[in-house]
């Protein structure tokens, strides 16, 4: 309350009015500010939309070259003691190695989870890439969107960080040197007014 006492009420553009005690320091100031704003945002978001549309490109490609595929349980599961089945939760899933046809015709192998009790045989949804080969389940368009909204945020929010960090950093410096200048013309000044009184 006394630094609001002492500044008085706020005046909202103030640097940029005409006034005889504006000196060349608030308008450069006034500059820095609108320059340090603008970059910002602009840095924000430009950047968080190209990140966003990079992500959301990414995993569209990827929906479109991952493909699921119909394997096989080849090794039987481990028969569970009772005493185990009382603790596990129902729908456990466990590893096991399954076999599937690529799209080349030859017959692939690997390891997957299952839900426990599947029997050599059992038919489970895999999902391949181009050459035939194991890989996750590709995240859905609403996942992908998801995803690249908040990595778009992300991105944006650090972008914008830096010059946002920047114009504070010259904002201080422009306000220590006017501090300094005020000081001089103080030391200078000051002395007279006790004469006068």
């Amino acid at each position: 309350m006394p630094l609001k006492a002492f500044r008085g009420p706020k005046v909202w553009l103030w640097r940029w009015r005409r006034n005889p005690l504006r000196r060349r320091a608030d308008v450069v100031e006034a500059w820095v500010v609108l320059g340090a704003f603008l970059l910002t945002v602009l840095a924000g978001v430009l950047a968080g939309l190209a990140a966003a549309g990079a992500v959301e490109h990414g995993l569209a490609r990827e929906r479109s070259l991952r493909r699921p595929t119909v394997a096989r349980v080849v090794t039987p599961l481990p028969a569970k003691s009772a005493a185990r089945e009382d603790r596990a939760p129902a729908g456990e899933r466990v590893w096991t190695e399954v076999r599937w046809t690529a799209v080349d015709g030859s017959s692939r192998t690997g390891r997957i989870r299952v839900r426990s009790g599947s029997a050599p045989g059992t038919p489970v949804t895999v999902w391949t890439d181009p050459r035939g080969r194991l890989v996750d389940r590709p995240t859905s368009a609403s996942e992908a969107a998801l995803r690249a909204t908040l990595i778009g945020l992300l991105i944006g929010v650090s972008a914008a960080a830096v010059p946002c960090v920047a114009g504070l950093a010259v904002r201080g410096r422009l306000e220590r040197r006017r501090m300094r200048e005020w000081d001089t013309e103080w030391a200078r000044l000051g002395p007279q007014w006790g004469r006068m009184v």
